[in-house]
Parts: C-alpha cells; structure tokens; sequence
C-alpha cells in the first residue's frame, strides 16, 4: 500500500512514517524545506515538496496514493482560528481525491470538546475550536471512507515540543510549577511511538470507525504533571490563578481525558511505551 503523509517531519507524522516504513509500506510524504526534505529522504520516504497552502500539490498527491493520513496542522496559537480553517479546507481537499473510491483517509485531532471519560462514540462540543472532526465527518456523509485519530493532548517522548514543555518552559520563567484549583482535572497522555502504531493499525483494520483514540494514560492530573516538573526543575509546585498561564489557560484548566476501551479492543493495540508521568523523571526532559 502507498501511503501519503502530511506533516510527514512533525513530531507524529515522522513517527507515523517510521510506523508504516518499518511494516512496509510504500510512503511519500509532504515537506516544505530542503532540510526536511533531506530528513524525510533519510527514511526512505518518497517525498512531495509543498506546504498547506499548496492545494493542488495535495490533491494530486492524495489523488495517487492508496491513502492518506493527514496530521500536519500550523499550531501558531496567535491565529488558531485561521489555522483550523486552513485544515478543515485542507481536509476537504484530500477528500475530494479520494472521493469515489475506498481509498481511505485518517485526519488528526484533539480532545478538547468532549467530556471527561469520553469514548469513541461522543461527539466534540460544536465550540470546539478545531475543526478538524467536524471536516471528517462531512466527508463521511459524501461517500469517503474517512475517520478521526483524536490524539491525547501529551504526545510525549524524548525531544516533545508539545504542551508538556511549554509547561516546562513556563515553570522556569517563573519559578514555580504550577497547576490551577485543586490541580484533580486530568489529561490523557500517549508515547508517540504508540499513537503511530494507532494509525497504521486503523488503516490494516479497513477504517471501519469514524474515531479511534491514540490514549495510553487515560486520565492523569494535571497536579501529577506539575509535581512531576517541579521534581525535575527543583522548583515548588503550587496552585495559581488562571493568569498565571497566559494565553494557555484554558487548556491548562481543560479535562481533556477520554477512554481508548473501544480503540484497544477493536484494534489490538496495546501501549508498550512509557507512560507520560514516566517519561518525566528523564532528564532529557529538563534539559537546556
């Protein structure tokens, strides 16, 4: 099977083309600068030069593979709302190529919107910011086999530049790791080499689901994180009001914990990796 990959260098799309490489799969995929390209050819990965905004890059790209997963999304928080518009069209013209066929099509996203212990069967609060889902599923009602991996908010491992070390970042700055209220509301958590394994695994399963969740640690606290920081960077850990973290506020007060019960049965996938609280006694973490 030829699979094409967007966000095929990111911190899970480059896992997910380990993934697929490894099981022997054909892929190519999408990336914007020579130095990401030298990184993608390194894998053995063929490789499309082009960025989100490059439309007819991607439908001809699409419109050549047998599949394709999609978890590239511009994550400049500054215009979030025009970054989920350009995904939710980015979406719309993946699907477009593969319209007409079986060949399916894995979009990315989160879990803000559903409600703590979610399953696979909720469906986000339409103010959910990301449209990413929303997108999926208008593309299910045309015909295209198309299906969401919602991703816990830590995708975590050695060399994450995700939530967890913006959170590390903040701790430093001012000196305290901090959590809001009582610090009981919870995150999910996955080792990224686990949620690459989710996407090749849906694919092999024929994308019969409309969801599947790549979720190892299914609620973890988020005073568990922040004393977990505070152990690595020597700092006290304490609860502080929301302006405390900025702009990140409301996913630093978010449930985002859900359960992966239907997706680990349904699959067969079983999390080898390191939970998020283990992954954060390494020092790696804390370094620089």
């Amino acid at each position: 099977m030829h699979v094409f990959v967007t966000g095929a260098t990111g911190w899970v799309g480059s896992a997910v083309v380990q993934e697929l490489m490894g099981a022997g799969y054909r892929v190519t995929g999408l990336a914007r600068s020579e130095h990401k390209v030298a990184a993608l050819v390194a894998t053995g990965a063929k490789v499309v030069r082009g960025t989100l905004e490059d439309l007819d890059v991607l439908h001809q790209a699409a419109s050549a593979a047998d599949a394709v997963i999609h978890t590239a999304f511009n994550h400049d928080f500054s215009r979030f709302a025009e970054n989920a518009e350009q995904d939710r069209h980015v979406i719309e013209v993946l699907g477009s190529a593969l319209q007409g066929s079986e060949r399916p099509l894995l979009v990315t996203s989160g879990l803000l919107g559903l409600t703590r212990g979610a399953s696979e069967l909720e469906v986000p609060s339409p103010a959910s910011p990301r449209k990413s889902e929303t997108a999926a599923r208008a593309l299910v009602e045309r015909g295209v086999r198309c299906a969401t991996v919602r991703l816990a908010p830590s995708v975590h491992g050695l060399g994450d530049y995700g939530f967890v070390p913006l959170l590390i970042r903040l701790a430093r700055k001012t000196g305290v790791s901090a959590y809001l209220g009582d610090g009981g509301h919870c995150w999910s958590g996955v080792h990224r080499l686990d949620a690459a394994r989710v996407y090749r695994l849906a694919l092999e399963q024929g994308v019969t689901q409309s969801v599947y969740h790549a979720v190892a640690d299914e609620a973890v606290p988020f005073k568990a994180i922040a004393q977990m920081i505070g152990g690595g960077l020597g700092l006290p850990v304490e609860s502080r009001e929301r302006e405390h973290f900025g702009w990140f506020a409301h996913m630093a007060a978010a449930n985002m914990a859900v359960s992966s019960e239907y997706t680990r049965a349904l699959l067969g996938w079983m999390p080898s990796g390191p939970g998020l609280l283990a992954d954060l006694e390494h020092p790696g973490y804390y370094a620089g």
